[in-house]
């Protein structure tokens, strides 16, 4: 009964995806808050977005929960950071999220898709420069990405963390793919 019980409560608490991401951060080392939050602007940005105003009231929500936990670190004379680590509790709780299989595909909000939606006509006179602005977009966005796998995994250290090398390897193939898309509709408009 206690099994069954656990498992209704991790599904229901599972839809909060971001609480698994903060603990996936922390399952191998320390970090602060803004440790965290600087991680949404780098790595994990490529696939997921999570702001200031998410991020600090969910730590507060995981150390309640007995999944985090954190000491406070005075930095200089008087500022004090907290910083964060991984219970036991909180290990099993990401784990079986991990393990979790995956019952639906995401819903994919891509605005210019959605604007591409609403065009009428094969001759409208938005859709070349529309085209054009996501071709340097999502060129600017391959380039990036790019440039990070060279940067993350120099002397093709893949092994070290083969699931961050698997995002990006994702992320580059389907910026390249959505360019070959969007090329396909330059000669069609």
């Amino acid at each position: 009964d206690f099994i069954q019980l656990s498992r209704e409560m991790f599904n229901i608490a599972q839809k909060n995806t971001l609480q698994y991401i903060i603990l996936g951060m922390l399952q191998d080392d320390e970090k602060t808050g803004y440790d965290i939050k600087t991680a949404f602007t780098t790595e994990i940005g490529e696939f997921w977005q999570a702001k200031h105003s998410q991020i600090y009231p969910e730590l507060s929500k995981l150390t309640k929960k007995g999944w985090i936990d954190f000491q406070t670190e005075i930095v200089g004379t008087k500022l004090e950071k907290k910083v964060y680590s991984l219970t036991k509790t909180g290990r099993m709780a990401l784990l079986e999220w991990i393990n979790e299989p995956l019952t639906e595909l995401p819903t994919n909000k891509d605005e210019f898709v959605l604007k591409l939606y609403f065009i009428r006509s094969i001759d409208d006179q938005r859709l070349p420069e529309m085209i054009q602005q996501q071709i340097d977009l999502h060129q600017k966005k391959l380039e990036h990405l790019e440039d990070r796998k060279i940067a993350v995994f120099p002397d093709k250290k893949i092994k070290e963390n083969y699931g961050h090398y698997l995002i990006l390897m994702h992320a580059i193939h389907r910026e390249e793919e959505y360019l070959s898309w969007l090329e396909s509709l330059t000669k069609r408009a």
